[in-house]
């Protein structure tokens, strides 16, 4: 994996990191807006991972194309989903649909990884990014669900 890859990559969580601390903080205020730039962030992200395997479908001798862009679509509807329940249901839901959305997808590239449909090296840094973004995820999920702020 290049060097460029993994800095961006875990810059890419910072966002994730602040938005989460955000949206558990002690201002009411601040913290509803940090919730919905979690989810807006999140759903963009999944959104993007979902362009990598329209990406691998375009490849010339590309196994499986039709197959591959279906997988490259569902990440990006889940994430549309996400955002419309945040505005017409609840940002919950739309956590716990994001949640589902970024474990699929990743479950789903660790299956492609073992039929030599993905590279090895990159699902390994995608668990990884999704690791720390479901547990911000969940972490605001439950501590919100709770009552529960966190001082930093």
């Amino acid at each position: 994996m290049p060097t460029i890859a993994i800095t961006l990559t875990l810059l890419g969580l910072v966002p994730l990191i602040v938005f989460a601390g955000g949206a558990v903080g002690q201002i009411p205020e601040t913290a509803e807006r940090m919730q919905v730039a979690l989810i807006d962030y999140a759903a963009l992200i999944l959104a993007f991972a979902g362009g990598v395997h329209w990406g691998l479908a375009l490849l010339p001798g590309a196994v499986r194309p039709s197959l591959r862009f279906v997988a490259g679509a569902l990440p990006m509807i889940a994430a549309w989903v996400g955002l419309v329940l945040a505005q017409l249901v609840a940002p919950s839901i739309a956590l716990m649909v994001l949640i589902i959305g970024y474990l699929a997808t990743v479950l789903a590239e660790h299956r492609a990884a073992r039929l030599l449909l993905v590279p090895a090296r990159y699902v390994w840094i995608r668990w990884a990014f999704s690791l720390v973004a479901v547990v911000m995820m969940a972490l605001v999920l439950i501590l919100r669900g709770v009552g529960q702020t966190v001082v930093f």
